[in-house]
């Protein structure tokens, strides 16, 4: 069979064959070709052509499709921006395992498709930011300014600092695309609205006030005996509460610079510090500045470059020729922060973060005087200087205290650091030897534990010291950590000598808490069907004062009740506005669990609704604000999630 198989195919068997595996063959090839196989992007977006929104995904139309992806970069810089932003906010309470989890992470990437996809539909929308806008949004950032101005210096300096550095260029084009991205979105929410007939109800009912009656009813007491089985068949069904937690034994080398020997400093140091400090020992000298800016990009021509200082000098020659600079300012400045003021940039100091020609102008004029133009990044500045105001400074006796406690906080801090980093160096050249290395530097091995995971006392609270001693690598390996922080200029650095995982606890351990939880367990159910009861009895008629007597309690009204009421807890306020209004045949009553474990009942008396015209107008206002806005956000999410249906979205969960 095998042979007349081969002769077959030699003929026009394999012609045909051949033929038939070419199509999908040569389909596969194209479309791995257009499609490409290497996934090197995090997260990439396929949208439809502009001409033919109704195209078709699949192949060969499949290549008339856009494609935007979100690199693995562009990931990466946006996790690591989130996770500082939540470090800074959480502080200690920051747990980076939590962070780090898949949701989290699929979380922030979703976020940043979404921001992708307004992006892409305001640009199709041809929604343009221009140069302009973006400079006037940057000049508006408080982290750009130095006294309520833009400063140019403090804007570079900054974005360097930033992890990871940003260019201007790149902040700038960051920026471009929120605004972008903003406008459509901003555009999307003036498109919601609330009908007046929905809001005036909406606003009735959040300013509604209800009268009540209420009782409260104290957790019963349960001293019944507890059977054995009872005891055995509630700990069988609670095992998961009944369990010791994870827990380690630590060892640590703690280094604090407070207990350091302090560090001796000498008269001469002293000296060098004021020489070489000695400005802050004063106030610099401060000149009070007006300018008149005529702005021209920095990539101008020459013809462009030229005009604008042509404008200056002429500017500069009006100034000098008794021209009020003031009005010459509003008239033809172009710096939108101080035109208004006739040009005045208020009292500057050397090094206050001006351009440094700019500075070196100013510095340069004597009171009153008008300069010649000068040329920074902005373009052409006409400076008048309005006034100057001499500086002061302390002699090095008048300083000499501030100079020594500055001196012996620096050489603790040095020695802090330099103990900090001896004592890692030797543990790297030999992890084994704790002991040694505490010892060679004066310092002891403490020891502490069992401690529980998310307890603990002294170093072992730290949020810090938790992490790390729980961490997998510490269990696992022992080894010795890094150096942990936990308070300023002090460290620890530990190893896990012993790990104890999390265990159920016996049952003979744990008897009486068992006991304990049966009769609150009881305790509970019985004060409950008390409360339901008592408040099922009112709902059909009967007195609750007649109700609340016979069980040796009593009637408290609570009158004109709202929705934002915190009292008694905001729980039980929500159960009496979920009630229904009374009718005449029908009481309306509830029953609530209060966080002590007793119960409230209520029976609303009266409900009063809410007349705008009588709501505060400050409060009114807030709420139409309030309601204007959840309108708002729920279009703008509505109107993301349509553009995701018209697009698609591939996630690559190995890039996560």
């Amino acid at each position: 069979m095998l042979q007349a198989l081969r002769e077959k195919s030699s003929g026009w068997v394999a012609t045909v064959i051949l033929g038939l595996l070419i199509v999908p063959f040569a389909l596969f090839g194209v479309s791995d070709y257009m499609t490409g196989s290497a996934e090197n992007y995090a997260a990439r977006i396929q949208s439809p052509p502009s001409w033919w929104k109704s195209a078709p995904s699949f192949w060969p139309v499949s290549v008339f499709w856009g494609d935007e992806e979100i690199s693995v970069q562009e990931y990466r810089e946006r996790l690591e921006q989130v996770r500082q932003q939540q470090r800074a906010q959480q502080g200690e309470a920051f747990d980076n395992k939590a962070f780090e989890s898949t949701d989290n992470k699929r979380k922030i990437l979703e976020s940043m498709i979404d921001e992708r996809l307004m992006r892409m539909a305001a640009a199709n929308a041809g929604m343009e930011i221009s140069n302009a806008e973006v400079r006037r949004e940057i000049a508006k950032i408080p982290e750009f300014q130095v006294d309520g101005r833009f400063n140019d210096q403090k804007y570079v300096s900054l974005l360097a600092s930033l992890n990871p550095p940003r260019t201007a260029v790149q902040f700038e084009a960051d920026l471009r695309n929120d605004l972008q991205r903003n406008a459509l979105v901003g555009r999307t929410a003036l498109s919601a609205f609330t009908p007046k007939a929905e809001g005036e109800r909406m606003l009735a009912l959040w300013f509604e006030q209800r009268d009540l009656s209420v009782v409260r009813i104290p957790m019963a007491v349960d001293a019944a005996p507890v059977s054995d089985v009872d005891i055995d068949a509630w700990y069988r069904s609670h095992t998961s509460e009944y369990r010791a937690p994870e827990s380690v034994t630590l060892e640590y080398i703690e280094v604090e610079a407070a207990k350091l020997p302090p560090a001796p400093v000498n008269e001469a140091d002293l000296r060098a510090r004021y020489a070489a400090e000695g400005d802050k020992f004063g106030e610099a000298e401060q000149r009070k500045v007006s300018h008149i800016l005529v702005p021209v990009a920095s990539g101008a021509d020459a013809a462009a470059q030229k005009a604008a200082q042509d404008k200056a000098a002429a500017l500069a020659q009006q100034a000098n020729g008794g021209a009020d600079f003031a009005q010459l300012a509003r008239a033809n400045s172009g710096d939108p922060g101080s035109k208004a003021q006739g040009g005045d940039l208020g009292w500057i100091s050397r090094g206050s973060g001006m351009p440094k020609p700019f500075e070196d102008a100013v510095f340069a004029l004597q009171a009153g005087q008008v300069s010649a133009p000068v040329k920074s990044d902005f373009g052409w500045h006409v400076i008048k200087l309005d006034e100057v105001k001499a500086g002061t400074r302390k002699t090095f006796e008048e300083a000499r205290a501030q100079l020594e406690a500055e001196a012996t906080a620096s050489a603790g801090e040095r020695a802090y650091n330099d103990l900090l980093s001896a004592l890692v160096d030797d543990l790297m050249k030999n992890p084994s030897g704790f002991a040694e290395a505490a010892a060679k530097h004066g310092l002891i091995v403490q020891k502490t534990g069992p401690v529980p995971k998310g307890g603990g006392e002294g170093i072992a609270a730290s949020p810090a010291v938790q992490r790390d001693a729980f961490s997998e690598v510490r269990i696992q390996d022992g080894t010795v950590s890094d150096p942990i922080d936990i308070g300023t200029d002090h460290s620890v650095l530990l190893r896990v000598v012993e790990h104890t995982p999390e265990r159920a606890i016996p049952l003979a351990q744990v008897r009486d808490r068992v006991i304990a939880d049966i009769r609150a367990d009881r305790a509970g159910k019985a004060t409950a069907d008390a409360a339901k009861a008592m408040a099922a009895a009112a709902g059909k008629g009967e007195s609750l004062a007649t109700l609340a007597s016979a069980r040796g309690l009593s009637v408290e009204p609570f009158k004109g009740v709202t929705r934002n009421a915190p009292a008694p807890t905001p729980e039980a306020t929500k159960a009496v506005f979920d009630a229904p209004r009374p009718q005449p045949d029908k009481p309306s009553t509830g029953a609530v669990v209060l966080p002590d474990g007793s119960w409230m009942v209520f029976k609303i008396d009266a409900v009063t609704p809410a007349n705008p015209a009588e709501v505060p107008p400050a409060q009114l206002a807030g709420m139409r604000e309030q309601l204007s806005a959840a309108a708002a956000e729920q279009t703008a999410k509505a109107y993301v999630a349509e553009l995701r249906k018209h697009h698609k979205i591939r996630v690559v969960e190995t890039q996560l």
